[in-house]
């Protein structure tokens, strides 16, 4: 009995599965790795946010010898300084207080984000964050 010729018959009918295979796994990566991506940037700019609030109400806690008008510029210009590699057209702050001594300061912080993949929104928003500060 003679196997040999069955085998090659079999191995030539099974020649191009892994590409058909690839061809419809490779699309499902792709945007799950793009999801990835898109989500990972959104989470930087969550972060971005954050960092930006702390260090305006950071400037603005110890700024109140300069007046209430005077600390809340200086605290809004801490968070542009801060999240300088976000858009600045489309953050919005908000610096609140008393700026009495041992008043808090409210920092609020928000900005915008949308996932798309392959140009499809898929999820949008605004990131917003809230810091508050102890006014020395």
């Amino acid at each position: 009995m003679n196997l040999k010729p069955q085998t090659s018959r079999i191995a030539r009918d099974e020649r191009g599965q892994a590409m058909v295979e690839f061809a419809f796994v490779a699309p499902l990566i792709l945007v799950l790795v793009l999801a990835v991506i898109q989500f990972g940037i959104a989470f930087n700019n969550y972060e971005t946010l954050t960092d930006a609030a702390r260090a305006g109400a950071r400037k603005a806690a110890v700024s109140r010898y300069l007046g209430s008008g005077s600390a809340t510029q200086a605290c809004t210009d801490a968070v542009k300084a801060s999240a300088s590699d976000l858009d600045q057209s489309t953050l919005q702050i908000s610096c609140t207080s008393s700026w009495a001594p041992t008043a808090d300061v409210n920092v609020t912080a928000t900005y915008p984000y949308d996932i798309n993949i392959l140009g499809i929104v898929v999820k949008s928003g605004r990131l917003s964050t809230t810091t508050t500060e102890r006014v020395e």
